[in-house]
């Protein structure tokens, strides 16, 4: 049986969402992020226990443009619907498609050190036609569609595919910049050209507007609702191969498949 005692109040909540990882690197053992491996914990994150406010805690390198914009976009649905703030704090870095999700935020929070922007979109690979000439293999190929073989690794790039790649990476470019204007708006540095793919540290991106201040979860949080506020914590469940205790296999599976995002910024 549940006692009420007059005149005490529960202390306020906030949940807290930690979002880290490559995006849209679930793979084979359930790491990265992906709008299908946060949905749950957003919901829950906006929905339980009568939040008054929602953080992200956001450490990724970023990854999928889909993914990044399927999840931000759910954060912002449920703001919407709870009428909840939402505060973003960024660790040690919120780069490419994780500034998109940073940007999900009503305001952004960063370290001194942080790394922030990126605002860009990148496709990178290695090319081995001399290697195989050299090796005296032949390469094979046949298709039905005359687009299909389109930048072969094995074959020499070819300019027509260059100019392909570059017409799909525009209009993704272009949907990256107009989530960033949109959320950001006016507190962009004006005149500032923030959409080339650099990244800003810490008080950088503050002065060009892509963060608002200096600030960590718990004393921003606390400075926002008191002393009192109760942090509640919601981040993914670790996956089965995980929880059976095969933590190293895992995170050698994974390694190769993350380290390429996570190196592009030193870490």
């Amino acid at each position: 049986m549940k006692i009420h005692i007059p005149f005490v109040t529960k202390p306020p909540r906030v949940s807290v969402i930690r979002l880290t990882g490559v995006i849209g690197g679930a793979g084979r053992v359930g790491s990265g992020l992906s709008d299908a491996s946060t949905a749950a914990l957003i919901e829950r994150a906006f929905r339980r226990g009568k939040p008054l406010a929602v953080a992200l805690i956001v450490n990724s390198p970023g990854g999928s443009p889909v993914q990044s914009s399927l999840i931000a976009a759910r954060v912002r649905r449920l703001a919407d619907e709870c009428k909840l703030p939402v505060h973003a704090f960024v660790e040690d870095v919120a780069a490419s498609g994780g500034y998109w999700l940073a940007c999900a935020a009503d305001d952004i929070w960063t370290d001194d050190s942080s790394i922030l922007g990126s605002i860009g979109v990148i496709s990178a690979g290695f090319g081995f036609p001399e290697f195989l000439s050299r090796h005296g293999i032949e390469r094979r190929v046949h298709t039905a569609g005359g687009s299909k073989s389109f930048l072969d690794p094995f074959r020499p790039e070819k300019p027509e595919d260059v100019a392909r790649l570059i017409a799909l990476q525009e209009p993704i470019h272009q949907a990256f910049i107009a989530q960033v204007k949109a959320r950001r708006g006016a507190r962009l540095a004006e005149g500032a050209d923030l959409f080339t793919g650099e990244v800003f540290v810490g008080r950088q991106a503050v002065a060009v507007g892509l963060a608002d201040g200096i600030g960590h979860v718990v004393p921003k949080i606390k400075e926002l609702y008191g002393d009192k506020v109760q942090m509640v914590l919601h981040e993914q469940k670790r996956s089965f191969l995980r929880r059976m205790g095969a933590e190293a296999a895992a995170q050698a599976m994974t390694a190769v498949e993350d380290r390429g995002h996570w190196a592009r910024f030193g870490l």
